[in-house]
C-alpha cells in the first residue's frame, strides 16, 4: 500500500525514514512530498517536489498514483495545504490522518500575547521600537504598515527564503534557518536592541531558544495563534504513536494479501 506523506518539516522527514527503513517488513511505501522552497532533504524514497497542480490536482495525483492514504505532516500553519489534503482524501475516499507538534506552553517569567489577524497584530506592536519579525514571510504590505507605526524605529526580518521584493533600509533582513543556538539567539537580541518579538507558534525544538533567550531579558513575544483547520480523520501530536498507528492500521498488506492468496 502506498502512503503520501505530506512534509515539509523534521516530524515528515523522520517519519518517511522509519516508513522507508521499514516497508519490506511493514508492507508500506512511502511518497514524501514538499515544496521546496526552503531546501530539499535527501531522503531515500521517492519525493515529489513543488505541489500537486503539475499533476493536474491533489486529488488527480491520488488516483493516477493508486495512494492508499495520505498522512499530513505539514508545518502546523500550512493551512491551505492541509486543507486540499483533507478534500482531496474525500473526493477519492481515501483517509487522511494528521500529524502536528504539540503547541509550545506559556511558561514561568514568558510575557506572551497572542493575535490573529495584521490588524490585531499592528494593534499590538503599537508602542514598540525595533521589533524581530520570526513569523515567516510577510507581505510587502504588512512590513510597510509596520513601519508606519509612529513608534517603530526599524525592524529585524528573519526568514529561511529571500523576499520577493526589495526592501528599505530600515529592514535588516536576515536569512536563517533553525537549529538556533540559546546563546545567538541571546546575542541577536541584545545587539539589536529588539524589544519585542513576533513569531508562530510552531511548536518543536528548532526554533525555541529565542523564546528562552526573550524570557532572560523580559522581552514580549506576539504569538499568531495557529489557524483552524478541517478535521482529519485522525489527528497525532506524537510522532511514534503515529507511526504505530499507521502500522498497526496498514503495515502488513502485501504479506497478508501474498498468505491469502497461497490459501485459495
Amino acid at each position: 500500500m502506498k502512503i503520501l506523506l505530506l512534509g515539509g518539516t523534521a516530524d515528515g522527514r523522520r517519519l518517511a525514514d522509519a516508513f522507508y527503513q521499514g516497508q519490506h517488513q511493514s508492507g508500506l511505501s512511502v511518497i514524501y512530498s514538499l515544496a521546496g522552497l526552503v531546501r530539499v532533504p535527501k531522503v531515500d524514497c521517492q519525493l515529489v517536489v513543488g505541489g500537486f497542480t503539475q499533476f493536474g490536482g491533489l486529488a488527480n495525483y491520488l488516483r493516477d498514483n493508486q495512494i492508499g492514504a495520505i498522512l499530513d505532516v505539514t508545518h502546523p500553519y500550512a493551512q491551505t495545504m492541509s486543507s486540499k489534503a483533507v478534500d482531496a482524501a474525500r473526493v477519492v475516499g481515501i483517509l487522511c490522518w494528521r500529524f502536528h507538534r504539540p503547541a509550545w506552553q506559556q511558561q514561568d517569567g514568558d510575557v506572551w500575547h497572542y493575535y490573529q489577524t495584521d490588524d490585531d497584530l499592528l494593534a499590538q506592536l503599537d508602542g514598540f521600537h525595533v521589533p524581530l519579525l520570526s513569523a515567516g514571510q510577510m507581505s510587502e504590505t504588512l512590513l510597510t504598515r509596520i513601519l508606519q507605526l509612529p513608534s517603530v524605529e526599524r525592524i529585524v526580518w528573519r526568514t529561511a527564503v529571500e523576499p520577493k521584493f526589495a526592501l528599505p533600509d530600515n529592514i535588516n533582513w536576515i536569512k536563517a534557518i533553525g537549529p538556533f543556538a540559546l546563546a545567538d539567539e541571546r546575542q541577536l537580541l541584545s545587539e539589536q536592541g529588539i524589544d519585542v518579538i513576533v513569531s508562530k507558534n510552531s511548536g518543536g525544538s528548532a526554533t525555541y531558544s529565542k523564546l528562552d533567550a526573550a524570557r532572560e531579558l523580559s522581552i514580549p513575544v506576539l504569538l499568531h495563534n495557529r489557524p483552524r483547520l478541517p478535521a482529519a480523520d485522525r489527528e497525532f501530536s506524537d510522532t511514534q504513536d503515529c507511526l504505530q498507528a499507521c502500522l498497526a492500521m496498514w503495515g502488513n498488506t502485501h504479506s497478508k494479501n501474498q498468505q491469502k492468496d497461497s490459501q485459495q
